[in-house]
């Protein structure tokens, strides 16, 4: 059974007409199927630790050609990993889908399959998986050999709804676990399934040290003052006109046979590295500027999954998907207005004032061509928020005139009102994509996270309030965080 993953249609078409395979009526039997994946008794490559075990799924769209369509995190120091981050596929009936699970232990940061031991294999059809439930194989290595006692279990489940709920949850006085320090808490969810209680989702945090560096100066040992973390980034995309039309190779929208385009490569480069910087992953994401259906008015705050009550993409992959399946149901119009978004954002930023500790903070990146016309609207909007606990990352794309870009920036002086009101401090960083398009990712986010970790602690410092670890909480964290919702 021939599989189309969420965040690799694109590709799996692509490869799919350059071998002559038929297309038609598909999706008439097609079903989105969620795989949880655990393992068992992998085999241990670390000399003084456990693996790092990490999953990869890849398809198989001809004889001799796979490629990658999703992975679960990493998960450190375990042999018998349970992976939360599931891998959603579309199935589609009729067809013969290739699927081959590779386990890999990986020692780098940036999850390289180059640089990471090999700790087996499973390859089998979806089909199989669908039809089992809950299918579990031995793995084995590259020369088909047995990779020890590993096994592998997949279970398969039909997404048939779309809802979502979303939790705040807190902890007090917590039992020390570990020797030299505090315990590392996080907190599993289990749904019931046909098949068992599965992991639906396992909490961590995303956090900033706060560094104070006069002590650090002072004190050997020092490591932090405490924590702040990111309570939410939210993410806009421009669909405005001057983009061009999305049908032609000149357009900055239009998707090429191999599944790219600049607002893609951006979303997935920036994408990546907030994410690890926001505190659930799940991503609030909007569009601007496009007419869209069912009364074909021109909206400056639209869901791009079309879903006003849970705007929420699940990480970088759920982002790029909802953009793919938007841009064709959306006519590009006009004009480019950043304000409505940036007041949308300031609008939790504003309630979050009330917070007590340096808790929620909270970030917009925008993805545009630079072309802006509410430019005094706009600048209104970033001096009113730069006495909110939020930053602006503004990402160009394209190769157009970045000047009103560049001056939001500020960098070069202070930001002012149209009425000659000083922004109280700079949030806006602006990052022009096809600088870093062809540079290592670390100089992306180098130049994505530059000023962030200095505006945030600045504005704790200013509001004098402090992060987590360094005092005791005096009000309920979960009582005034914004669902966005």
């Amino acid at each position: 059974k021939q599989l189309v993953a969420a965040d690799g249609s694109e590709c799996f078409r692509a490869a799919m007409a350059a071998v002559g395979v038929q297309q038609t009526r598909v999706a008439d039997c097609v079903t989105k199927v969620s795989l949880s994946i655990s393992c068992d008794h992998l085999l241990d490559m670390d000399a003084f630790s456990k693996s790092d075990p990490l999953c990869v799924l890849f398809m198989n769209s001809s004889e001799n050609h796979w490629f990658e369509v999703g992975r679960t995190e990493k998960i450190e120091n375990c042999l018998s990993p349970k992976f939360s981050k599931p891998i959603v596929l579309d199935y589609y009936f009729e067809m013969v889908q290739k699927l081959r699970f590779e386990v890999h232990d990986i020692d780098t940061e940036n999850c390289s399959l180059q640089e990471a031991d090999f700790l087996g294999q499973l390859e089998c059809t979806l089909g199989q998986i669908v039809s089992s439930r809950k299918l579990t194989k031995p793995l084995v290595k590259k020369d088909k050999m047995p990779a020890g006692k590993g096994t592998i279990t997949i279970c398969a489940e039909e997404m048939t709804d779309n809802r979502v709920v979303a939790f705040e949850v807190a902890a007090r006085k917590l039992d020390k676990k570990d020797f030299f320090g505090k315990s590392d808490p996080f907190l599993e969810f289990y749904k019931q399934t046909e098949t068992g209680w599965q992991l639906a989702h396992r909490t961590e945090v995303a956090e900033f040290e706060c560094i104070n560096s006069k002590k650090k100066e002072k004190k050997k040992g020092y490591k932090n003052s405490g924590i702040i973390i990111i309570k939410k980034s939210k993410i806009a995309i421009d669909f405005t006109g001057s983009n061009g039309d999305p049908k032609f190779p000149q357009s900055l929208h239009y998707i090429n046979p191999q599944g790219y385009n600049e607002y893609l490569a951006a979303i997935w480069a920036v994408g990546n590295v907030i994410q690890d910087y926001d505190s659930d992953k799940m991503f609030p994401a909007f569009g601007f500027g496009a007419q869209i259906p069912p009364a074909w008015q021109v909206s400056h705050e639209f869901p791009i999954n079309f879903n006003p009550s849970n705007p929420f993409c699940a990480g970088v992959e759920g982002v790029v998907a909802a953009y793919q399946q938007c841009l064709p149901q959306v006519k590009l119009y006009g004009p480019t207005n950043f304000s409505p978004i940036i007041n949308h954002v300031a609008h939790f930023g504003r309630q979050a004032l009330q917070q007590q500790t340096a808790s929620q903070y909270f970030v917009l990146l925008i993805i545009t061509d630079g072309v802006i016309t509410d430019m005094d609207e706009t600048r209104n909007a970033i001096v009113n928020a730069s006495r909110l606990p939020m930053s602006i990352i503004i990402v160009g794309v394209g190769g157009a005139d970045f000047s009103a870009m560049e001056f939001l920036d500020g960098d070069d002086g202070v930001l002012r009102s149209t009425t000659g009101e000083n922004a109280m401090r700079d949030i806006v960083q602006f990052v022009p994509f096809r600088k870093f398009q062809n540079c290592p990712k670390e100089l992306l986010a180098q130049s994505v996270l530059a000023e962030i970790p200095d505006q945030v602690s600045g504005f704790f410092n200013t509001m004098n309030l402090k992060p987590l670890e360094s005092c005791t909480p005096t009000s309920d964290l979960s009582a005034s965080a914004p669902p966005l919702l």
